[in-house]
């Protein structure tokens, strides 16, 4: 059979493409370490390796919303600690102010009650770096208490706020409110006032009734922060175990990943041999055939 110079050296060139254009392919999934680098190589693990990159990208986010948070929480704790310790004080005095003390001393209890009332009312209207009330729930750009002081004693103080939740996207359709409201400080903080006015001016009937409601208020708003501590604590915890249980749903991800979609080398290095050893032998069968004539065999 006869074969014409022009067709074997078309059927010899698009052989060396061919066999040069694999070496190239393979030579590109080397340097990126994929196995794959078109969905049409493998369409059912090109889903697959889709599916856990989208999975990894939700998990990181969560991840990163659940680091923010326990700040979050970390902080709020902190901060409703530090008011416990207020109100602890608060109430110690006002135990101390029966009517055994004196009248210097009950002025005495009514400054350092002045004091903490105050702090009570700074610490409700904390605010973070970027000017938001930590306590107003999702009414973070309005104060959280307000005070006016041409009002009489026992309405200066007011609730701004609201009680609603932000919420923080933390699983697949898991959330967690990452605030704390404190609605409840304005009724407190009205209660310890009439007590240190009670106390500054006593009247007619003692200074005792309003002290004794003073207590009460303490009490009440002791319980309420002593819950809330509590919530955050719990809040806490449950997002240590998210995050464990993302950083575990992520490595068996990355492990399936590298299963998948990354490039054995050993049978890479393997195969890239057998592509020179072919090229080279069409390289030289091409050579060899070209060079001949009929002189050849006359």
């Amino acid at each position: 059979m006869r074969i014409a110079s022009t067709q074997l050296q078309t059927t010899m060139n698009e052989s060396l493409q061919s066999a040069s254009g694999n070496m190239a392919e393979l030579l590109q999934k080397m340097s990126s370490g994929k196995r794959y680098l078109l969905p049409s190589e493998d369409p059912i693990s090109s889903v697959r390796l889709l599916r856990l990159e989208r999975e990894e990208a939700a998990i990181t986010q969560y991840t990163s919303n659940i680091g923010a948070l326990r700040s979050r929480l970390s902080m709020n704790e902190s901060y409703l600690d530090g008011m416990t310790q207020d109100l602890m004080q608060a109430r110690v005095l006002l135990l101390g102010a029966d009517d055994t003390v004196s009248k210097e001393d009950v002025k005495d209890i009514a400054a350092s009650l002045v004091s903490l009332r105050d702090s009570l009312y700074f610490t409700s209207n904390t605010r973070d770096q970027e000017g938001h009330y930590y306590f107003s729930g999702t009414a973070s750009s309005t104060a959280t208490l307000g005070l006016d002081n041409t009002a009489t004693a026992g309405s200066r103080y007011t609730a701004l706020g609201n009680s609603d939740q932000q919420l923080v996207v933390v699983g697949n359709g898991v959330t967690q409110a990452s605030n704390v409201a404190l609605p409840e400080m304005a009724a407190l903080l009205n209660q310890l006032d009439l007590a240190i006015t009670a106390l500054q001016n006593p009247p007619a009937t003692g200074y005792r009734p309003a002290v004794e409601q003073g207590i009460n208020g303490i009490d009440a708003a002791l319980r309420s922060v002593g819950s809330k501590i509590a919530n955050l604590g719990g809040a806490q915890n449950n997002m240590q175990m998210m995050e464990d249980n993302h950083a575990n749903v992520s490595l068996s991800n990355q492990q399936s990943v590298r299963l998948l979609g990354s490039l054995d080398y050993g049978e890479a290095m393997v195969t890239m041999d057998s592509y020179k050893l072919a090229l080279q032998a069409s390289q030289k069968a091409y050579g060899k055939v070209s060079s001949l004539s009929l002189f050849d065999v006359l």
